[in-house]
């Protein structure tokens, strides 16, 4: 029983410990984003987005795997297409809500949930999209991209730090 009340107590702390051991890459294996059709449509849908003020999320799985998050939504397993982006983030979709995940050259999955930083100086002065966009590249190498609802603006997550008004 004490094993699994520490393991409970520390699940984060486990995880996280994980997810920086599997950053290193095995036997040189790993799932990068590389076909450059695929950047282009994730960067045409971004732009779209920030011009409309669409609000948006979109996490890229790299080396660490996403899996509990991408079972946290709508299942999706469909190639990544600027049209497809766009309209899952349309206001009053049902998929609007949550993140999008892309697994190589797939939407793996729409409306997911990701955890927040626990970073209490981010917490004040960031919305939910992007403390979640920072709190899924603390606990993975994801990248994320989060378009503001308000202004717009672009930024880019990785490494538990967000590059604000990317261009």
């Amino acid at each position: 029983y004490l094993a699994i009340a520490v393991i409970v107590m520390f699940q984060s702390e486990i995880r996280r410990l994980l997810a920086r051991i599997g950053r290193f890459r095995w036997l040189g294996l790993g799932g990068r984003l590389e076909r450059r059709e695929i950047v282009d449509d994730i960067v045409l849908a971004v732009q779209q987005m920030s011009e409309s003020k669409v609000g948006a999320l979109i996490v890229v799985e790299r080396d660490i795997g996403l899996r509990t998050f991408v079972e946290s939504g709508v299942a999706m397993n469909a190639l990544v297409s600027r049209d497809l982006l766009c309209s899952i983030f349309q206001r009053g979709g049902a998929l609007h809500d949550g993140a999008a995940i892309i697994q190589g050259d797939r939407l793996g999955a729409a409306a997911c949930f990701l955890p927040l930083t626990t970073n209490p100086v981010m917490a004040r002065r960031l919305g939910t999209r992007h403390r979640a966009a920072i709190g899924v590249t603390e606990e993975s190498d994801a990248l994320a991209i989060a378009v503001s609802e308000e202004t717009g603006q672009i930024s880019l997550a990785v490494r538990g730090d967000l590059e604000a008004d990317v261009s």
